[in-house]
């Protein structure tokens, strides 16, 4: 039966493919992203994989899409989707590399798999783009992670190798002998490795912190030329990396989680460090979350701080529950708009993601038609655009659904009465 559900779900997403033609989608609400705002009763024209129009007409003879809002494709701003199958099953899950002998080096795009059903999944919760990282193993040095689509097709990572992630903290910390400067000699280690590269590697594989593939693999980050993402929570930790940014300010660096980041928001916007918050996170769980608040996003935001929101943290199967995380930052104080940035524009703007988060004329044709307010829970997407192309609004949940509602009664299993 999987095989016959998958064989269906890759015969629709080649249909789609093939399907793909200009269309125009109509919206009573449509969130834009840019400075022309929110457009009411808007037209968005789609063609070549690229946004042609963003107003009020519809061109003649022109397919068209009908729907109460209308935004951007939404944007997973931290996930492991694409990773694991099975969390539980070691074979089934490529998201650590546990105890391999590399750490920065590691290439979480090798294990990508545009098969995983997570993916469908995802797609009908309205998103369009994934930023997929690893998960640390034995080491702060999680290694490289990547963008891509959720079409669920061969060839949909975008970019490899898009950030390194670091972990630091109180996790950083269990990973480092027990202590946060432990974990910070660490980093500040490696960025020797990599700074004194030539000498220290010249007759051997080892430096202080890296192999020498390691420390090959972090050469772009220490050089600025790569987004570093840091994972920490407390507020003292932000105000580390606050620091460790003005030792060195050509680092481009990114925070996720930052569950005390209201504490330090001024200072987080003077350095220009954006964010990635679960605006869930309001209860503190471990000690590195003792002031955290639902409010947590919006007075980062107000700040003037970039922020980006994402699902809990998970194994990669529930970051379509973002839009509902977003939905109440926007009940706890982050205005609306703030809100559908942190789903769209933000992220697109932390990760590079040109042409991407907004709907304007020229950028990508990643767009969603939406049944009601994405950031109701009772909202769901009724079309997915991604660069132009429909996609096929089933999973394999909506498959299963579908096949055992409508059972005959006569095929159905036999109940076995007590």
């Amino acid at each position: 039966m999987i095989r016959t559900l998958l064989s269906t779900l890759a015969a629709a997403a080649v249909a789609a493919v093939a399907a793909a033609q200009p269309v125009a989608i109509i919206g009573e609400t449509v969130w834009t992203g840019t400075a022309q705002g929110t457009l009411t009763n808007g037209v968005v024209v789609v063609d070549n994989g690229r946004i042609v129009s963003v107003g009020t007409s519809v061109p003649d003879g022109m397919e068209t899409v009908r729907a109460q809002w209308v935004t951007p494709g939404l944007i997973s701003s931290f996930t492991r989707t694409g990773l694991t199958e099975v969390s539980g099953e070691r074979t089934a899950n490529d998201t650590s590399g546990g105890t391999s002998p590399f750490t920065a080096a590691i290439n979480a795009a090798d294990g990508f798999n545009p098969d995983t059903t997570a993916i469908a999944v995802t797609r009908l919760g309205g998103f369009t783009r994934l930023v997929v990282a690893p998960n640390a193993g034995r080491s702060i040095f999680a290694g490289q992670g990547f963008l891509a689509d959720t079409s669920g097709l061969p060839g949909s990572v975008l970019r490899q190798k898009a950030f390194a992630y670091i972990v630091m903290g109180e996790r950083g910390a269990t990973l480092s002998g027990g202590s946060r400067p432990g974990a910070w000699a660490a980093l500040r280690g490696a960025f020797d490795d990599v700074r004194f590269f030539g000498a220290r590697y010249m007759t051997h594989n080892e430096g202080n912190v890296l192999t020498r593939m390691d420390a090959q693999a972090f050469m772009p980050a220490v050089r600025g030329e790569q987004l570093i993402l840091m994972e920490a929570h407390r507020a003292s930790d932000l105000e580390a990396i606050i620091a460790f940014k003005r030792e060195n300010p050509a680092l481009r660096i990114a925070i996720i989680g930052a569950d005390e980041g209201w504490r330090v928001a001024e200072q987080l916007a003077d350095a220009r460090i954006p964010v990635i918050v679960n605006a869930f996170s309001n209860l503190p769980s471990t000690f590195s979350q003792l002031a955290a608040t639902m409010r947590n996003a919006a007075r980062l935001s107000e700040a003037g701080v970039t922020v980006a929101i994402f699902a809990a943290r998970d194994d990669g199967h529930l970051s379509r529950l973002a839009t509902q995380v977003a939905g109440n930052a926007a009940a706890n104080g982050m205005s609306r708009d703030a809100a559908l940035r942190a789903l769209t524009t933000a992220p697109a703007e932390i990760f590079g993601m040109t042409g991407l988060g907004v709907l304007a004329p020229g950028a990508r044709g990643d767009v969603v038609a939406w049944d009601g307010d994405p950031l109701e829970v009772t909202s769901a997407p009724v079309a997915v655009f991604i660069d132009g192309v429909s996609q096929p609004m089933v999973s394999r949940q909506t498959l299963l659904r579908d096949r055992y509602s409508s059972l005959d009664e006569s095929r159905r299993p036999l109940a076995y009465p007590r």
